[in-house]
């Protein structure tokens, strides 16, 4: 089988192999922390950072990237620290990304 995450090779009835497994159980490990701290912690790993980048970009669960889940945990943090109630999903902070930035304070960005 396929690495769902990936696409390399995982092994018999594997559904991940064995780096985007480790990096998988990083991330669920600390949830909730900021990205940069979890990049402290992938790169420790020894992974190389190419296959960091694409285990970031990737949406194993259709979920939006590992990257945006971060994100959102981040910002629904954020949020609660506020006194809001967050509600930021993955796929919340895609659809955002996908819109882009503000070009300019007074206007909206395109969609």
């Amino acid at each position: 089988m396929r690495c769902r995450i990936c696409r390399q090779p995982a092994g018999w009835l594997r559904r991940a192999c064995s780096p985007c497994s480790t990096l998988y159980g990083i991330v669920r490990t600390h949830r909730g922390a900021g990205l940069s701290h979890i990049l402290d912690l992938l790169i420790e790993t020894g992974i190389s950072n190419e296959r960091i980048e694409a285990f970031l970009a990737s949406e194993p669960e259709g979920r939006g990237t590992i990257r945006d889940q971060i994100v959102a945990d981040m910002t629904n943090q954020l949020m609660e620290a506020l006194g809001q109630r967050g509600g930021q999903t993955a796929a919340d902070v895609k659809r955002l990304r996908e819109q882009g930035a503000w070009s300019a304070y007074d206007q909206r960005p395109s969609t």
